[in-house]
């Protein structure tokens, strides 16, 4: 009598009644912060428009010329730098049907990852000058290329990055501004710690080391993890963040619409919220960017002074050599 030894297995069950388990939890990168708005100074703006005071001429003082001489007289004049709030936004659109079948919820997924993109287009406008508005002023790199604040790492390594850096820190303190924080290419702070001395040892830290956050001749030191960082530009952004200023008119909002139409450039409709069975989210921020560059006792010359300087990489030394 022949033996039957069948039994059921897991092929023959297959997914429809053993379907796989499918995590709520997202894989992914924590969200970024904008390098601005960690080191510039902020400012609330009450109106779109803010003035202020800067530092223009110095008063000076006179010897008096005996007993009985005349003491001189003397002023000191201010101007009014402007700071205009300009408008970061988008709208985001999800069909009522994806939101309703997704495992997890896409909006509360989505918020964190708008606050980056808009750190994002911030870092690019401030630092770079990327699709700047035209109400903000020159970008920090270069307007500090225009003053003079330049450095640039040596293409055969004669230079490192730290060299360069002291060197601009030093240029900087010659027109009267003290550097307290770098911003920074990404991983910049591993290449630092690679760097030796001539006995071999490690001057910023052996790799591995933990401790307290990245620092440069003991400031922080913040690498762009956004994705605004170019490095053709730049290898390091140093400045006195004190002069550097981020003026919120309102800061980031997150507002619901049902209803509603969103159009082209032209006017025509390319989707209807209500008719379309689609939520809309509108994400909005308004915000003004001003260096602060007052006169200073060893530099009078405004565009001989910035408070703010940048190291070039090696590629673009050595291109212009």
């Amino acid at each position: 009598m022949a033996v039957t030894n069948k039994i059921i297995g897991r092929s023959d069950v297959g997914e429809q009644l053993m379907p796989p388990e499918v995590t709520q939890t997202i894989i992914e990168e924590a969200p970024k912060e904008s390098i601005m708005l960690a080191a510039a100074t902020k400012a609330t703006m009450s109106t779109k428009k803010q003035i202020q005071p800067v530092l223009a001429t110095l008063p000076e003082a006179y010897w008096v010329n005996g007993d009985t001489g005349l003491k001189e007289t003397t002023n000191a004049t201010w101007k009014g730098v402007q700071m205009v709030a300009e408008e970061l936004a988008v709208v985001v659109p999800i069909p009522d049907a994806v939101i309703d079948d997704a495992s997890v919820n896409l909006w509360d997924m989505i918020k964190p990852r708008l606050v980056e993109a808009f750190g994002k287009r911030i870092d690019e406008a401030a630092l770079f000058g990327v699709d700047k508005p035209s109400t903000w002023p020159e970008a920090l790199v270069p307007a500090a290329e225009a003053a003079g604040n330049v450095a640039q790492v040596d293409p055969k390594g004669k230079t490192t990055i730290a060299d360069a850096a002291l060197e601009v820190a030093g240029k900087m303190a010659t027109q009267g501004f003290s550097v307290n924080g770098f911003a920074s290419a990404p991983g910049l702070g591993w290449r630092l710690r690679a760097l030796k001395d001539n006995n071999g040892a490690y001057m910023y830290g052996a790799p591995g080391e933990t401790g307290a956050a990245a620092s440069l001749f003991g400031y922080p030191l913040r690498e762009t993890l956004t994705g605004a960082w170019d490095a053709s530009r730049a290898e390091l952004v140093m400045a006195d963040w004190s002069k550097v200023i981020i003026g919120i008119r309102q800061d980031i909002t997150f507002e619901m619409f049902r209803e509603g139409v969103i159009t082209d450039s032209t006017g025509k409709v390319v989707l209807n919220l209500m008719q379309q069975d689609t939520k809309a989210m509108r994400v909005v921020m308004r915000l003004g960017y001003q260096v602060a560059n007052p006169i200073t006792g060893l530099e009078g010359t405004e565009a001989k002074r910035f408070p703010a300087g940048v190291v070039k990489p090696a590629a673009a030394a050595s291109a212009g050599a």
